[in-house]
């Protein structure tokens, strides 16, 4: 890991972990010869979905923190990775992270999906380990909050689209502004961590002067946890939408906290209005 994937937490911020998975994920089709007669797999796939859960902060550290892949579900136009991000040691396995990326083979010369292929499917199934469902997320709620995304040159990836990682990190910037804005003056607000966070990519969003949009808005408050609904858009297209889980956290004892009344009172109003 690297200083830089520090927040002021001292956690490792939770889209960095996106990347991580992304490192494992290239990793993996690199490294296997099984994945060389399916090349298409490793060179020519875009992500569909993102599911991760948090289960415990990653502080920095030199050494490095372990990414365990496979496979937990093949379709005819896409197949899904779980990965794990954790630690072994003398006592026993500690959990950062469990994640999973439903991915989609595509055509980038043509802009298009295609089908698995059987020699593809095969080589997959190899690997092909079964996850349980996961309950969804709400989403219930509109647009309580605009937030205008413009695109960096550094964003865009090798398939001259924005990189899966990036639209964490806008979601992110777009929650932290909505957040700030509820504020009251006099009112106090705690620290709070990502406890979940879904997102589907709908279009690819492509780099260009006039900014796009993040909409987001509360859509469940809790006693120690709140969930934030959003979506990027252009105009009235849909390009993404997620979920995120956020949990009250006590920096003091490192774990989660009731929400702060007046924090409570801020997003009870944006839930009821």
């Amino acid at each position: 890991m690297r200083w830089a994937d520090i927040d002021m937490l001292r956690h490792v911020n939770n889209v960095v972990y996106v990347d991580y998975l992304q490192e494992a994920r290239i990793d993996m089709f690199a490294a296997h010869p099984e994945f060389r007669g399916g090349e298409e797999l490793g060179e020519g796939v875009v992500v569909v979905r993102h599911e991760l859960e948090f289960a415990a902060p990653l502080a920095f550290r030199q050494r490095p923190v372990l990414v365990d892949s496979w496979i937990t579900e093949v379709r005819a136009g896409s197949f899904t990775m779980g990965y794990e991000v954790y630690d072994e040691g003398s006592e026993g396995r500690t959990t950062y992270l469990r994640a999973s990326t439903q991915l989609a083979p595509f055509v980038f010369a043509t802009e298009s999906p295609r089908r698995i292929s059987p020699t593809e499917r095969a080589v997959l199934e190899r690997y092909l380990e079964p996850a349980e469902p996961r309950t969804p997320l709400s989403r219930e709620g509109t647009s309580k909050h605009v937030y205008p995304l413009r695109v960096r040159w550094s964003d865009v990836d090798a398939y001259r689209h924005v990189n899966n990682v990036k639209y964490l990190e806008y979601v992110q910037e777009a929650r932290i502004a909505y957040l700030l804005g509820m504020r009251v003056p006099g009112d106090r607000f705690g620290a709070t961590v990502i406890a979940r966070t879904d997102v589907d990519y709908r279009r690819p969003i492509l780099f260009r002067l006039a900014p796009y949009q993040v909409h987001t808005w509360v859509s469940h408050v809790g006693t120690s946890s709140y969930t934030l609904a959003a979506e990027i858009r252009d105009g009235d297209e849909l390009l993404a939408s997620a979920q995120a889980v956020v949990v009250a956290f006590d920096a003091e004892t490192q774990r989660a906290a009731p929400l702060p009344e007046d924090q409570r009172a801020r997003l009870l109003e944006q839930l009821e209005s």
